[in-house]
C-alpha cells in the first residue's frame, strides 16, 4: 500500500513546487546526506520531521518546496573508494593518479549514490525530486568557486603556515569542528632533564607524549612558580638526540599539572606552538604525515608508528635513568571524526577564511530574527561566534572542489616556500585566482588541494535555488527558507556558516526557524553504533512495521530538547495504531455496506445525540490544539494527542456508544445520523493525522470515499470551519462524559462479583437525571447490561451490590446471576488469605530488629504492602457483608 501511494504521488507531481503560484511560500532544504550513505535512525527522525512540516504546510494552503540533495562528503567518500581500491586491486590512489582515481570515485558514486535517496522515498519523504541537487553538480561547483574567488578578492581568504589538526589516516588537515574530543585512559610520564651548568642536578618534567621528545626545543615554567624562578634562562640537556635547550617562562603553564615544568614541542602541540612563537624558538617536526617518526638521528625510533614510538621512547628514558614515574592518567584526546584516530597538531601550509558577516549572524539569533528550538542552543551559538577563529578550508584530498588558484610555473618553488599568500600575490601576477583557468594555462600549475566539504554546503540554501548571477523565480519565491531541521552536532559545521553565507551573498538570513533534533540512544542510554550492535536498520523496521508505523512510533518518543531512548515496542505500537485506524474504518463499511459520498453533511443539532456532539467537539478542540503545538514544534505531543483521540475517544468510547445505532434492528434515521457523524469526524481526523502517517491516511481516504476520485488527501487544504459550527455541545459533552464514566464503574462492579461476561445483568438506577431515560440504552450497551431501570423508589434487597456513579446510585440485583452461598465462600477464602498476609506484614514491621537493620527502602516497601493488603481486606469485607 505504501509503495502504491508513493508512486501515485510522484505520478501526480504532488511534491513539485510552483514558483509562479500566488499561494504563500513554505520552503525547507534537506540537510544533504552523504551521497554514498545509507539510512540510519537519525535520518529517519530528521526527515520524518521535515516531511511532517512540509505536508502540514501544504494542508495550510501554502506552496511548498522541500528541496532535496546529497553531499559529496569529501573524506568519507574518498576513504571508501581508497579502501575498495586496496582490497580489490592492491593499489593506492597515487598509483592511479588524480584523473584516473576521480573516475573511480564518480563510478562509485553512480553505483552507490542513489541508495539513500531510494530509502528516503521508502520513508514517504515528499521532496521535490525534480529539483534534486548534488554538491558536485556543474552549477553548484561554479557557485563554490565563485564564492572562493569573491572572498579571496575581498581579502578574507589567504594561504598561510599554521598549526592545524592533521589526520594521519586521511592525510589531510581538519577544522576544529571535525575533531571529536574523547576521554582516554593515558599515561603521564615524569622524566628529568639535566641542568647544563650544574651536572647532577635535574628539572623534573611531565608529559603524555615522550615520542615527540626529539622535537623539544625548550622547557617552560610559570614565572609565578617559586620552585623554578631561579632556573629561568638556564639550559637543560635534551637526552636524544642530545642538545642543550633553554628554560623559558610562560604564564600559561599550569602550576598544578604534573611537576609544573613542561617540555615545549612547537611542531606538535598548539599551546607549545604559541609559546615557541613568543620566545622565537625553533620548530622541529619529528613526525611524518602518516604519524610515523621522522628522526634519522634516532635510528631506533625513526620510522616507528607514533604509539609504538611512545613505548620505545619511554623505555630509552628508563634505561638512561631519566624516567622517574609512569602514572595512569585520564584526559581528553581529539579524534578525527571520519577516521576515528587521534589527530596530530601539525604545522602546515593551508588556505584559511576569515569569516564574513559575523556580527550580522550573531545579531540575527540574538534579536530573534532566527529562532533556535530548543532555545538553549542560542547561547552555544553566541559563545562560538564570540570566540571564532579563522576556518581552515583546504583539504589534502582529490575528491571535492579543487582550489581555484593557479601558480606560475617559473615561480613555483618560491611560492611553495612562502610563509603566506594573499591578494598581494594575485595583484603581482604570481598567482591566478578565478572560476576559469588562466588563458595561457600551460604556464601555470593548479593548487592540488580541494576545499573542505562544508565550504560547499554552507551555500546550500541559495546555491540550490539558482545559478551564479541569477535571480531565479525559485529563489525569489522560496528564499529565505522557512525551517531548517538538523542536529546540534553540526551547529558550527553548517548552521552558523549558512547564516553567515546568507548575509554575505544574499544580504539576508537563510532561514527563520532552526529545529535541533535529539540524539537517539538505546534503552540503556548508549549512543547507537554498529560496533555495539544496538542500531537497528530502518529498512528492516519498515519491512516489519511499515514506514507509517516507524514514523509514528518514533515521533511518540521524540520529546523536545532531550535525547530519545529508542524502544522497538513503540514502533510496534505505531503499526498497531495503523491497524486500529484501519479496523475502525472497516467497521463503518461493514455497518453500511456502501462507500459514503465525499459530500456528506453533518446532521442538524436536533438529530444529534450526546455522543455525536461530544466526539465532534473533541475533534474540533484537537484541531485547534494541534495548531498551537505545531507553532511550538512540539511533535511528540502532537503524535500523542492524535493517538489518544483515535484510540480512547473515538474507538473505545464513541464507537462503542453508537453500536446500537448500527444494528440491524436500529432505525434508518439513527443509522444515517451516526454514519454521517462517523464520516465527518473520521475524514477530518485522517487529514490531521496525514503528516505523520501519510500512506495509510491516503489509502483510507480513498477507500472511504472521503476524497473525490482523481484527487489526493495530501493535496487537500484543511477545512477551516469546525465540525460543530453553530451547534451547542457543552451540555452534550457533560452527558456523554457521565455515561462513559458510569459505564466504567458498572463494568468494574460486574467484575468484582464475577459476572463480567454476563449480558443479562439487570441494573437499577436511583436519582437519575431526566435525560438518562433517552440514553439508558447506551449505558446498558457500554456497561454490558441486559436491562437498565430508572426507579427512584427502588429498595434493594440486603446484599445487593451497588455503585455510586455520575448518573446516580446503581444497584445490581444478584437474583439468578450468581450462587450467593458459593460467592460468600469464595470471598471468605480470599479474606482469610489476605488476613494472613496482613498478619505476616504486621509481624515484620513489629520486629524492632527488622526495622532497625533493614535498608530504609525495604522498610518503606513493606509499609506500602501492608497498606495495600489492608485496603483490599476492607473491600472484600464490604463485599461479603453486602451479600448478607
Amino acid at each position: 500500500m505504501e509503495a502504491k501511494w508513493y508512486a501515485a504521488w510522484l505520478e501526480g507531481k504532488c511534491f513539485e513546487a510552483d514558483p509562479s503560484s500566488d499561494k504563500p511560500a513554505y520552503s525547507i532544504v534537506i540537510p544533504p546526506p552523504n551521497v554514498t550513505g545509507i539510512l540510519h535512525l537519525g535520518h529517519v527522525l530528521n526527515n520524518s520531521l521535515q516531511d511532517i512540516l512540509a505536508r502540514r504546510a501544504r494542508q495550510e494552503g501554502r506552496e511548498v518546496l522541500w528541496l532535496p540533495g546529497t553531499d559529496h562528503a569529501g573524506i568519507a567518500t574518498q576513504t571508501k573508494v581508497e579502501r575498495q581500491l586496496r582490497e580489490e586491486e592492491g593499489k593506492s590512489r597515487r598509483d592511479l593518479g588524480r584523473e584516473a582515481f576521480l573516475e573511480k570515485v564518480w563510478d562509485f558514486k553512480e553505483h552507490h549514490g542513489g541508495i539513500i535517496i531510494k530509502q528516503l522515498k521508502r520513508l514517504g519523504c515528499s521532496c521535490d525530486w525534480s529539483r534534486e541537487r548534488f554538491t558536485m553538480d556543474e552549477g553548484y561547483t561554479e557557485w563554490v568557486s565563485h564564492v572562493f574567488v569573491e572572498l579571496f578578492k575581498q581579502g578574507l581568504i589567504y594561504r598561510g603556515k599554521r598549526m592545524v589538526n592533521w589526520c594521519p589516516v586521511s592525510l589531510t588537515a581538519l577544522s576544529d569542528e571535525e575533531v571529536i574530543m574523547k576521554p582516554q585512559r593515558s599515561k603521564l610520564y615524569t622524566m628529568r632533564y639535566e641542568l647544563v651548568d650544574e651536572p647532577g642536578e635535574y628539572l623534573h618534567i611531565s608529559t603524555t607524549r615522550p615520542e615527540t621528545l626529539m622535537g623539544d626545543v625548550a622547557v617552560a615554567v610559570n614565572p609565578k612558580d617559586p620552585r623554578y624562578a631561579k632556573h629561568i634562562g638556564r639550559k637543560v640537556r635534551r637526552p636524544f638526540p642530545e642538545a642543550e635547550i633553554p628554560v623559558v617562562a610562560d604564564e600559561h603553564v599550569d602550576i598544578e599539572f604534573g611537576t609544573g615544568a613542561l617540555k615545549i614541542t612547537p611542531a606538535h602541540d598548539k599551546a607549545d606552538f604559541e609559546i615557541g612563537i613568543k620566545n622565537d624558538l625553533d620548530i622541529i617536526d619529528v613526525l611524518h604525515p602518516d604519524g610515523t617518526v621522522n628522526c634519522p638521528d634516532c635510528p631506533d625510533l625513526d620510522g616507528l608508528d607514533r604509539f609504538k614510538a611512545r613505548k620505545v621512547a619511554a623505555k630509552k628514558l628508563e634505561e638512561m635513568g631519566l624516567l622517574l614515574e609512569v602514572e595512569e592518567y585520564e584526559n581528553n584526546v581529539g579524534f578525527s571524526e571520519r577516521a576515528d584516530v587521534p589527530v596530530e597538531p601539525r604545522i602546515s601550509m593551508q588556505w584559511f577564511l576569515k569569516y564574513p558577516c559575523v556580527e550580522e549572524a550573531a545579531k540575527a539569533v540574538a534579536d530573534g530574527d532566527i529562532t533556535f528550538r530548543p532555545a538553549r542552543w542560542a547561547k552555544t551559538y553566541a559563545h562560538w561566534l564570540e570566540n571564532i577563529q579563522d576556518w581552515c578550508i583546504s583539504r589534502q584530498l582529490w575528491w571535492g572542489h579543487q582550489i581555484p588558484v593557479w601558480y606560475r610555473k617559473d615561480k613555483l618553488d618560491a611560492l611553495k616556500g612562502a610563509e603566506s599568500l594573499d591578494m598581494s600575490d594575485f595583484e603581482k601576477g604570481d598567482i591566478h585566482v578565478g572560476v576559469e583557468p588562466p588563458a595561457d594555462e600551460n604556464a601555470w600549475v593548479r593548487d592540488e588541494d580541494v576545499m573542505d566539504t562544508w565550504f560547499s554546503s554552507w551555500l546550500w540554501p541559495f546555491a540550490t535555488m539558482s545559478d551564479v548571477g541569477e535571480r531565479s523565480e525559485t529563489l525569489e519565491k522560496f528564499y529565505p527558507t522557512t525551517d531548517l531541521v538538523t542536529g546540534p552536532d553540526i551547529l558550527f559545521f553548517w548552521v552558523a556558516r549558512m547564516i553567515m553565507a546568507g548575509y554575505r551573498f544574499e544580504e539576508r538570513l537563510p532561514f527563520k526557524n532552526v529545529y535541533f533534533t535529539a540524539l537517539i540512544r538505546d534503552l540503556k542510554g548508549r549512543k547507537m553504533s554498529k560496533s555495539l550492535g544496538n542500531s537497528p536498520d530502518p529498512i528492516d523496521l519498515m519491512d516489519k512495521y511499515g514506514a507509517d508505523g516507524l514514523r509514528f512510533g518514533l515521533m511518540r518518543i521524540a520529546p523536545v530538547g532531550t535525547d530519545i531512548r529508542f524502544d522497538e515496542t513503540q514502533i510496534e505500537e505505531g503499526r498497531n495504531f495503523a491497524n486500529k485506524l484501519y479496523n475502525a474504518c472497516r467497521f463503518r463499511q461493514m455497518a453500511s455496506g456502501e462507500v459514503p459520498s465525499s459530500k456528506f453533511q453533518v446532521p442538524k443539532q436536533e438529530a444529534l445525540r450526546p455522543y455525536h456532539l461530544d466526539i465532534m467537539a473533541k475533534l474540533d478542540r484537537l484541531a485547534v490544539d494541534l495548531e498551537g503545538l505545531y507553532a511550538d514544534y512540539r511533535f511528540g505531543e502532537i503524535s500523542q494527542r492524535l493517538y489518544e483521540f483515535l484510540w480512547s475517544e473515538f474507538c473505545d468510547k464513541f464507537l462503542e456508544a453508537v453500536k446500537g445505532d448500527l444494528r440491524d434492528d436500529a432505525s434508518a434515521d439513527a443509522r444515517e445520523v451516526t454514519l454521517a457523524v462517523f464520516d465527518a469526524t473520521m475524514s477530518r481526523f485522517l487529514q490531521l493525522l496525514h503528516p505523520y502517517m501519510p500512506h495509510v491516511t491516503e489509502e483510507l481516504s480513498e477507500r472511504m470515499g472521503y476524497v473525490p476520485e482523481g484527487e489526493f488527501l495530501m493535496s487537500r487544504t484543511l477545512a477551516s470551519e469546525p465540525l460543530l459550527a453553530g451547534r451547542e455541545s457543552h451540555e452534550a459533552a457533560k452527558r456523554a462524559s457521565a455515561i462513559y464514566a458510569s459505564a466504567g464503574k458498572l463494568r468494574n462492579l460486574k467484575a468484582e462479583y464475577n459476572v463480567a461476561s454476563r449480558r443479562d445483568v439487570r441494573l437499577v438506577v436511583k436519582g437519575a437525571p431526566d435525560w438518562l431515560s433517552s440514553e439508558k440504552d447506551v449505558l446498558a450497551l457500554l456497561a454490558g447490561a441486559g436491562e437498565i431501570e430508572l426507579e427512584d423508589a427502588y429498595e434493594a434487597p440486603k446484599g445487593t451490590p451497588a455503585a455510586l456513579t455520575d448518573v446516580g446510585e446503581v444497584a445490581m440485583p444478584l437474583d439468578g446471576l450468581i450462587d450467593v452461598e458459593a460467592e460468600r465462600e469464595r470471598l471468605g477464602r480470599e479474606i482469610e488469605k489476605i488476613r494472613g498476609e496482613v498478619k505476616k506484614s504486621e509481624g515484620k514491621l513489629g520486629n524492632a530488629s527488622f526495622v532497625e537493620r533493614a535498608p530504609a527502602a525495604v522498610v518503606d516497601q513493606e509499609k506500602a504492602r501492608l497498606e495495600e493488603w489492608r485496603e483490599k481486606l476492607g473491600q472484600l469485607e464490604e463485599m461479603i457483608e453486602a451479600l448478607g
